[in-house]
């Protein structure tokens, strides 16, 4: 008895306004973007009205020839949607001829090769409201269905369905091509054709999805997991530095008779006086020379250099006598 009190109220509420937040706002936006994004298809949505009926009263306000196209919802759920014939002929024929046909085309029956083409679109519509719907209550009902199967009419309805209370959103919408067509002169033809026609969705009341993930404002709950995918990110990231024990500076012909056995003396060099540099000549650290398991190493000094520091200082600046450790000559290797 309270299913049935509960019925009755829901048949006589009043739809939802046009443009209101939710399902029938998204459901507009999603519809125009799967048609001009898959079959570059300019669609508008006239009016789009948002009421609750019965399967019964589904199945009787349908279009003629209507393609009836079988939904999958989450936990089992099931809803349909219902394509006017001039809908259903507008994405067929920007499939096949690649434009809308003059007006007196015949409505004819669609089948299942016709619900197979445009299921795409479908699903593409149906994603969209999903991804739109992702902080909005109306995720619960409105979420999680994909295209599943055709109908030849819309009375198996009543065998495949559940008899319960259904939200129907019906757009009442407006198609014409993108690109206007081309007359055999190469002129563009101004009487661009254009279909009108009818798309339902229906879908059970009674929402079965999750529902929204609602996104602290403050953004604290991110912080963690922003910090630590940053810090994964940046640590892979290469960084180069050259040790530098000293340089030397000689003319072009001096540099031109250079040969295997060649010494070149090192007038500024010692273990302890390491430059970290970048590869463009930018100091960055002051470190000293040794070894670590077998291989050369640097220890970076308690006092780093300055980083506005010149990139090849005076070399009044760098003159400490160098250890008795380290030669003061260089041999050029054979």
């Amino acid at each position: 008895m309270t299913d049935v009190i509960r019925r009755k109220i829901d048949r006589t509420r009043q739809p939802l306004v046009e443009g209101a937040p939710g399902a029938d706002r998204c459901w507009r936006l999603a519809l125009a973007r799967a048609a001009r994004d898959a079959m570059a298809l300019d669609l508008e949505v006239r009016r789009l009205t948002v009421t609750r009926a019965s399967l019964t009263e589904v199945i009787d306000t349908a279009p003629d020839r209507v393609l009836v196209a079988l939904l999958d919802g989450p936990e089992g759920g099931l809803g349909v949607m219902l394509l006017s014939a001039e809908v259903t002929a507008a994405l067929i024929e920007m499939q096949t001829i690649g434009r809308l046909a003059l007006p007196g085309t015949a409505a004819r029956k669609p089948t299942r090769i016709d619900a197979a083409m445009v299921a795409g679109v479908l699903d593409r519509a149906l994603a969209g409201l999903e991804d739109a719907l992702c902080e909005d209550v109306d995720l619960t009902w409105a979420g999680g269905f994909r295209y599943a199967s055709f109908l030849e009419e819309v009375r198996p309805l009543t065998l495949l369905l559940e008899e319960e209370v259904y939200r129907v959103l019906r757009a009442e919408v407006d198609m014409r091509a993108t690109a206007a067509p081309v007359s055999e002169g190469g002129r563009t033809d101004p009487a661009v054709p254009s279909r009108t026609g009818e798309v339902l969705l229906v879908l059970p009341a009674v929402g079965r999805g999750p529902g929204p993930v609602p996104i602290s404002d403050s953004g604290e709950d991110m912080a963690p997991q922003f910090t630590q995918a940053l810090s994964s990110q940046v640590m892979q990231v290469d960084c180069r530095l050259d040790a530098v024990l000293g340089r030397l500076t000689l003319p072009l012909r001096q540099i031109m008779t250079l040969a295997p056995g060649a010494v070149l003396s090192l007038p500024v060099a010692g273990l302890d006086n390491i430059q970290l540099e970048t590869p463009n000549g930018r100091p960055v650290a002051q470190a000293r020379l040794g070894q670590h398991r077998g291989m050369r190493a640097v220890k970076l000094a308690e006092r780093a250099a300055p980083r506005d520091a010149p990139a090849d200082p005076p070399s009044a600046l760098r003159k400490p006598d160098p250890p008795a450790e380290v030669p003061d000559q260089l041999r050029v290797a054979s």
